[in-house]
C-alpha cells in the first residue's frame, strides 16, 4: 500500500500558465501543420509553402496573444468587480456576510454550531480572503492574469508552429506532405503527454486525444488542398 506523504503534490498552481501553454503549442502545431499539409497537397512550389507557413506562424502567434489577453482581461475585470462589491458588502453588512459564510459551510456538511465558529474565526482573521475563496471561488492559483496568458500563448504557439516548419525545410518537396504530417502527429503526442504529466493526469489519454484531433484537422485540410491542386 503506498505511503501517504506529509507534503502532498497538487497541480492547481499550474492551471493558469499550463492551460495557455498547452493550448498555444497545440494550436501552433495543428494549424500550421494543417495549412502546410493543405498547401503541400497542391502544385505549389516549396518556397511558397514555406512562406505560407512562416506567415501563419507570425499571424497565429499574434492572434493567440491578442485573443488570450482580451478574453482573460474580461475575466479579470469581472473578478475585480466582484471583489470590489464583496469588499464593500463586508464594510456595510458584516453580520449578513458572516451568516452568508456560515451557510456556505453548513452547505458543505458542517454542523451549524461548528460552521458559525469557523465563519466567525475566518471573519476575524481574513474576512475578505475567506469570502473571495469560498463565496466567489477566486484564489491566488485561479485568478486571471491577462499578460501572463497572452505571452505564454504567443510563445508556445510560435514554438509549436516552428516544428512542422522545420520538418518542411528538411524534407524534399515530393515528401513534404508526409514528413510534415507524420512529424506533427509525433509532436502532438509528445505535447499531450507532457501537458498531462505537468498537470498530474494520465499521459497516454491526453496524447491520444490531441493526436486524433490533429490527424483529423490535417486530413480535412489536405483534402481541401487536393481539391484545388495536384495530388500528393
Amino acid at each position: 500500500m503506498p505511503k501517504h506523504s506529509a507534503q502532498e503534490r497538487h497541480f492547481m498552481s499550474r492551471v493558469g500558465w499550463l492551460r495557455a501553454a498547452v493550448l498555444g503549442a497545440n494550436d501552433g502545431i495543428i494549424s500550421v501543420a494543417s495549412l502546410i499539409a493543405g498547401m503541400a497537397a497542391t502544385s505549389s512550389d516549396k518556397s511558397t509553402v514555406v512562406v505560407t507557413g512562416v506567415a501563419a506562424l507570425v499571424a497565429g502567434a499574434l492572434s493567440m496573444a491578442a485573443g488570450e489577453y482580451v478574453s482573460v482581461s474580461s475575466q479579470a475585470d469581472t473578478e475585480r468587480s466582484d471583489l470590489a462589491r464583496e469588499r464593500q458588502e463586508l464594510l456595510e453588512f458584516p453580520e449578513a456576510e458572516l451568516e452568508e459564510l456560515t451557510q456556505i459551510y453548513v452547505g458543505r456538511g458542517l454542523p451549524r454550531e461548528l460552521a458559525e465558529q469557523v465563519a466567525a474565526r475566518l471573519m476575524e482573521t481574513d474576512a475578505f480572503g475567506a469570502h473571495a475563496r469560498d463565496e466567489l471561488g477566486i484564489s491566488e492559483h485561479t485568478q486571471a492574469r491577462p499578460i501572463q496568458a497572452a505571452l505564454t500563448s504567443a510563445a508556445t504557439f510560435a514554438t509549436g508552429a516552428a516544428l512542422p516548419l522545420v520538418a518542411l525545410l528538411l524534407s524534399p518537396r515530393p515528401f513534404a506532405f508526409w514528413s510534415v504530417t507524420a512529424s506533427a502527429l509525433v509532436f502532438l503526442g509528445i505535447l499531450g503527454a507532457i501537458g498531462a504529466t505537468a498537470g498530474g493526469s494520465v499521459a497516454w489519454k491526453a496524447a491520444a486525444r490531441v493526436v486524433f484531433w490533429g490527424a483529423l484537422a490535417m486530413a480535412v485540410t489536405a483534402l481541401v488542398g487536393r481539391l484545388f491542386g495536384a495530388s500528393v
